[in-house]
């Protein structure tokens, strides 16, 4: 199964699925938002999927810093703008397999997937 991480490295969330990953013997290609961005059409792919919304981190300091009027008419193509031009305010890790999409960590949505 091939299986992409994509997040910032020195965020917590990251850290705790890089350390689940790791421990549960599951082999990842990591994605850094940091160096590499994010591909309009693979982020597209993934508003389809799961919803902007989900997304959207709207409790990092990347939301706050956002102008109070963008933040006022967010909607899905201006959620997609602000994620494409700031990619650490998608919310991480983002993990895809071959047939999953999971946004965010928990020790137990890993295991699901991974069982």
């Amino acid at each position: 199964m091939m299986v992409k991480l994509y997040g910032i490295p020195n965020c917590d969330t990251m850290k705790k699925a890089i350390r689940w990953l790791g421990e549960h013997g599951i082999t990842y290609q990591f994605h850094n938002y940091k160096k590499v961005g994010v591909d309009e059409k693979l982020l597209r792919q993934w508003v389809d999927r799961v919803g902007w919304e989900a997304l959207l981190n709207r409790r990092g300091m990347m939301w706050r810093r956002l102008d109070d009027s963008v933040k006022a008419e967010i909607n899905e193509e201006s959620a997609i703008r602000v994620m494409l031009e700031t990619p650490s305010i998608i919310k991480r890790p983002v993990l895809e397999t071959d047939k999953t999409l999971n946004v965010g960590f928990t020790e137990e949505a890993y295991s699901k997937l991974f069982s």
